[in-house]
């Protein structure tokens, strides 16, 4: 199995529940992070270029990306990818599929 592999919204609210820390990043923008957010660092994914020093220290370790909908944490998973990060985790259905399976 790739260690890049997407994971499901009931995986990540176990992670969520578990009080394990963990690196989720939420590449949505300020103004939806504010209505609702899931507690991850606030990168959103247009300044995904210029925030790679912050993420630095996370190479190596597991990442976990969410959005809306799935789609730009696709495409942020994709680009971390390229930039020589591994195990970077896409969440399937964003926080739209979070919410709507509570």
């Amino acid at each position: 199995m790739s260690e890049n592999f997407d994971i499901s919204v009931d995986q990540l609210r176990e992670m969520i529940e578990s009080g394990e820390p963990f690196n989720l990043i939420d590449v949505r923008n300020p103004d939806e992070y504010e209505e609702d957010n899931l507690g991850g660092i606030l990168i959103p994914l247009g300044d995904l270029p210029d925030s790679l020093d912050q993420l630095e220290a996370m190479k190596g370790q597991d990442i976990y990306i969410h959005c809306r909908s799935g789609a730009r944490s696709d495409r942020a998973k994709h680009f971390l990818i390229s930039e020589g990060f591994e195990k970077v985790h896409n969440v399937l259905g964003g926080i739209m599929s979070y919410r709507a399976s509570e």
